[in-house]
């Protein structure tokens, strides 16, 4: 198992944050990282992800949404072809701070019988992607 986690605080209020997070027809306009979602947010939904990574690397995947908790938390969970293989849960979770604050959570975490092989190359090029798109969604969230 490997747990890439992030978090930023953002000056916005949850329902803007959460907003735009589930506003998946959008998400091309302010994410660069995750730079289209086909689907739509429902739980038990399949959607289509479209990844751009910071290292340059793109990947499409098809997950399944298997928490959506309004205005605080959303997952995914998608796998490999082959069962057991690679595994990852995506993680959105929005704390309320104080006021019109939040703390956004960003995280995966990955299982499998790949994960120990490639779990290494997944760190700086996920963790800076992950910031990255933090970094959008606060500034799109305070706009």
């Amino acid at each position: 198992m490997k747990e890439i986690r992030t978090e930023i605080e953002i000056r916005a209020s949850a329902e803007k944050v959460w907003d735009l997070l589930t506003d998946f027809k959008n998400f091309e306009q302010w994410n660069p990282f995750i730079r289209k979602i086909e689907g739509t947010p429902a739980l038990g939904t399949e959607i289509k992800i479209h990844l751009h990574t910071s290292g340059g690397k793109s990947r499409t995947y098809q997950p399944k949404i298997t928490k959506l908790e309004p205005l605080k938390e959303l997952r995914w969970f998608g796998k490999s072809t082959i069962p057991g293989v690679f595994n990852g849960e995506r993680i959105f979770v929005l704390e309320p701070i104080e006021g019109n604050q939040i703390r956004f959570i960003h995280k995966e975490i990955f299982t499998g019988l790949l994960v120990h092989l490639v779990g290494n190359r997944l760190d700086k090029d996920m963790y800076s992607s992950f910031i990255s798109m933090n970094e959008a969604l606060k500034k799109t969230a305070e706009k």
